[in-house]
C-alpha cells in the first residue's frame, strides 16, 4: 500500500500567512541561488496540520549535468536527523521500556568503562555526557556489533555533568546503540517502525536510504569534498545522515505542535512532547557553540528569550524549538502560532554567512505569521 503523506494542502492566506513577506522570502532564496550561494534547496510550511508552501528550486545534481530539484528530492539533514534519532528514544520511553534517568551502563553494561558508568541518557540527550569528541569508523556503517563496541569505548574529555558542550556525533552513536540494545533491531528499523511509517512519512524521511530510493537524493557539496556516495545515504548515521524532503520535516514537527498526534495518528503522549521540547540546560552556555545559551531539550534546542540565539530566528517566540543541519538547514516549531518550517539547501556554506541568513530567513517566517 502506498504510503499517503499526512498533511492536506491549503492556501497560505487561509492559514494566516501574509503573501508579501513570503514572496520576499521567495525572492531571497532565488537570490542565493542566482549568487552561486547553493545549487538547490527546498522550503515548506505548515500550520494547523495543513501545508501551506512547498517549493522547489535550483539543482539537485550538477554532475555530470544539471538535475533540477523536484518535490520528491531528498535532502542531506545533517544534525537536524538527531531529533529523528531522539524520538524513536521517546517511543520507547512510552513504551516503559526506558527513562530519562536511566543510566547508559544500564542497557550497554561495557559502556561503564573508561569512568562511564554513571552516565544517564538525560546527560547524553542534553549534550552534558562528557565526551564531545567520540566518534567511529567507517568500518561501523555495515557492522553495528563494531558500532557498539567503538562507542562503548569512548573515553572522557571532561566530567560528566559539569559542561555543556554539543556532542556532534557521539550523543546519538549513543542513544542508536541503547535503542538496538532494547529492542534487539536495527536503530534505523527502529525510526522507520516507530516513527515516521505511523506518521505516513515513510517516503519523505529516510534515516538509510534503501538502493531503489537513493536516486531521489540531492547531491551535497562543501568548500571541502562531501560523501555522496551510496554507502553513505545506506549507512543513516544517527547524528547526521537522515535524508528527507522539506515538507516531511515541516509534517514531523506539526506531530510535535500536535503535542503528539498527526491527523488520526497518535504517536506520543502531550506530556512527553512537553517534556523533551522544554530547556533543561537554562542559560548555560555551550562551549562548541562559542557560549550561547542553546537551551537544550532532548532532542531540539528551544529559542528562550537569549539575544544570540541559532537558526531559529531572532524574532522568533521564545517557546519555539527545532533543530540545524551544518551549514545548510533548519527545521523549526513554533507552540504560540502552530507554525512548522523547514528550510534546506544542499551546499555546507561556512559561518558568517551561514548563520545570517539562516536569521534572515526564519524571521521572514515568523514576520509572515497572522
Amino acid at each position: 500500500m502506498p504510503v499517503e503523506y499526512p498533511l492536506p494542502s491549503a492556501d497560505p492566506a487561509s492559514l494566516g500567512f501574509a503573501a508579501t513577506t513570503l514572496q520576499h522570502l521567495d525572492r531571497l532564496i532565488r537570490q542565493h541561488i542566482e549568487e552561486g550561494r547553493y545549487p538547490g534547496a527546498q522550503i515548506a510550511l505548515a500550520r494547523h496540520g495543513k501545508l501551506a508552501l512547498f517549493r522547489s528550486y535550483g539543482n539537485g545534481k550538477t554532475e555530470p549535468r544539471n538535475v533540477p530539484v523536484g518535490d520528491d528530492t531528498l535532502f542531506l539533514l545533517f544534525s537536524q536527523t538527531k531529533v529523528l534519532t531522539s524520538c524513536a528514544v521517546w517511543t520507547l520511553i512510552e513504551e516503559g521500556k526506558l527513562s530519562f534517568m536511566d543510566r547508559i551502563a544500564d542497557h550497554l553494561p561495557e559502556f561503564a568503562q573508561r569512568s562511564k558508568g554513571e552516565i544517564t541518557l538525560h546527560q547524553v540527550m542534553t549534550h552534558q555526557g562528557g565526551f564531545p569528541s567520540g566518534d567511529v569508523t567507517k568500518a561501523t556503517w555495515t557492522d553495528h556489533a563494531r558500532m557498539r563496541a567503538e562507542v562503548c569505548d569512548f573515553s572522557l574529555d571532561w566530567t560528566p555533568g559539569t559542561r555543556l558542550q554539543y556532542h556532534p556525533r557521539a550523543a546519538h552513536l549513543t542513544q542508536a546503540m541503547v535503542i538496538e540494545a532494547v529492542t534487539g533491531q536495527d536503530y534505523r528499523e527502529v525510526i522507520r517502525e516507530k516513527v515516521l511509517a505511523p506518521l505516513g512519512l515513510a517516503k519523505d524521511i529516510f534515516v538509510g536510504v534503501p538502493p531503489g530510493e537513493q536516486e531521489r537524493c540531492a547531491d551535497t557539496d562543501a568548500p571541502e569534498p562531501r560523501d555522496n556516495s551510496a554507502e553513505f545515504k545506506a549507512a543513516g548515521m544517527p547524528s547526521g545522515g537522515g535524508y528527507a524532503t522539506a515538507r516531511g520535516m515541516a509534517a514531523f514537527y506539526q506531530m510535535l505542535l500536535g503535542r503528539g498526534r498527526l491527523g488520526d495518528v497518535r504517536l506520543l503522549s502531550p506530556r512527553l512532547v512537553s517534556y523533551v521540547s522544554r530547556s533543561h540546560t537554562g542559560e548555560r552556555g555551550d562551549d562548541a557553540m562559542g557560549g550561547i545559551p542553546m537551551h537544550r531539550g532532548l532532542g531540539p534546542h528551544i529559542r528562550g528569550d537569549s539575544d544570540r540565539i541559532r537558526g531559529l530566528g531572532t524574532i522568533g517566540a521564545p517557546e519555539t524549538f527545532g533543530h540545524g543541519g551544518a551549514g545548510t538547514s533548519y527545521s523549526w516549531a513554533d507552540p504560540t502560532s502552530d507554525v512548522s518550517f523547514t528550510y534546506i539547501t544542499n551546499f555546507m556554506s561556512p559561518d558568517p554567512w551561514h548563520s545570517a541568513r539562516l536569521d534572515r530567513v526564519a524571521n521572514l517566517v515568523h514576520a509572515a505569521i497572522d
